[in-house]
């Protein structure tokens, strides 16, 4: 139900990830019942060079592919979800730099972020316009090679301990919202302040909190050209997001199922629940079902993605867009499943070995990060543009 990281060689990632997988550990309960940043397990991705996972070689990184990408998300999400997702969204911003930014703002911040003393956050959100990528309200200003950030963003995974941000605005002159331009920000370079209180239902170790950024950069640290944001969200922010966070939620409710199958197994297990019971026996079924569906369609994605294929094409976007949808709703539904197939002890409550209403509770922000509504309405937009049907 994963793709394992390569065992041996350059690209070993076994070792870092069971490093940072047992701080995570270790600390999951009390993150999520405090609704804590889990700084713990961020030092350890720093440490083992795990935030450099996507920065080529060249720049003292791993020199990661996407399918490690995949594959490391996969694992961490069976530790923890919210540790998994500011894992793959910190790759994903990552990679901008890698394929966007220009040479002087890559050797900068590359050989920075390879060594972990740079994570990333991700600053799209707006009031109004929610997270959609392709408009912008809050607008780029400044002269004397100097640009103005003055931005209010609702949502920001993890932007309180982050160091560094790529933020959306609208660019300099623009007179339309779709004319989006991408500027990293060091948090040196910024006034930050905090607005309210995280408290959700899930994924509360995420700390996805409201932030008002407000400060000036050099006019070099815009990633790709000004206006352009539109091919690096076709290329880079949308195929990784959806990639990227398939693969946590794959994790977390493939790590689900496993705790599921030993609690059975177990000699208490074995005493407590009727191993024979048809019902028992077919909602595992079901549950292991659409983790199979999810990790086809993952796999697929992946394949097309790594092919280097346009992927702004209908079909491409189709596909990418539906590995979101089904992955957000499957995984969700198949944890709901065991919650029902163990009843009120094991899949109820918070105390069960399972962990099942942790993940239950994380699970249920899928379909709402990005909106699989808004996504519905773009797949059918799409599916207008295609009517032979054809597939990525």
């Amino acid at each position: 139900m994963s793709t394992e990281p390569a065992a041996n060689g350059p690209l070993d990632l076994t070792a870092a990830l069971a490093e940072v997988t047992a701080v995570t550990g270790e600390h999951a309960a009390r993150t999520d019942r405090d609704a804590e940043f889990p700084v713990e397990a961020l030092d350890a991705l720093r440490s083992t060079g795990l935030l450099g996972l996507m920065v080529p070689a060249a720049h003292g990184g791993l020199g990661g592919t996407v399918a490690d990408l995949v594959a490391a998300a996969q694992t961490l999400g069976r530790s923890d979800m919210s540790v998994g997702m500011i894992f793959a969204m910190h790759c994903q911003q990552a990679e901008a730099i890698v394929r966007y930014g220009d040479r002087a703002l890559r050797d900068e911040l590359l050989p920075d972020i390879a060594k972990g003393g740079i994570y990333l956050a991700s600053v799209t959100t707006e009031t109004g316009k929610g997270g959609h990528l392709l408009s912008a309200q809050a607008q780029l200003t400044g002269g004397d090679g100097q640009l103005v950030i003055d931005r209010f963003a609702p949502v920001v995974t993890g932007g309180g301990y982050a160091d560094g941000f790529l933020i959306t605005m609208r660019s300099p002159g623009a007179v339309t919202d779709s004319d989006v331009s991408l500027v990293y920000a060091h948090r040196s370079q910024l006034g930050i302040s905090g607005s309210g209180e995280w408290q959700p239902m899930g994924m509360r170790a995420s700390h996805s909190g409201a932030l008002k950024l407000s400060g000036s950069v050099p006019a070099r640290q815009v990633v790709g050209e000004h206006g352009g944001f539109h091919e690096i969200a076709a290329q880079v922010f949308g195929p990784l997001a959806h990639l990227g966070w398939s693969a946590v939620w794959l994790g977390t409710a493939a790590g689900a199922l496993s705790r599921v199958l030993r609690l059975l197994r177990s000699p208490a297990g074995r005493e407590r629940f009727d191993l024979t019971s048809e019902l028992l026996l077919s909602r595992i079924s079901r549950s292991r079902q659409r983790l199979e569906a999810v990790h086809a369609l993952l796999t697929r994605a992946l394949g097309v993605v790594e092919s280097g294929s346009d992927l702004s094409a209908p079909a491409r976007q189709l596909l990418l867009n539906s590995l979101k949808i089904t992955a957000a709703d499957e995984c969700h539904a198949a944890v709901d499943g065991l919650v029902t197939a163990l009843g009120l002890r094991h899949g109820y409550l918070k105390d069960s070995p399972t962990h099942l209403e942790r993940a239950l509770r994380d699970l249920r922000s899928a379909a709402l990060n990005y909106s699989n509504d808004r996504l519905h309405l773009a797949d059918g937009r799409l599916a207008l543009r295609d009517q032979g049907v054809n597939f990525a």
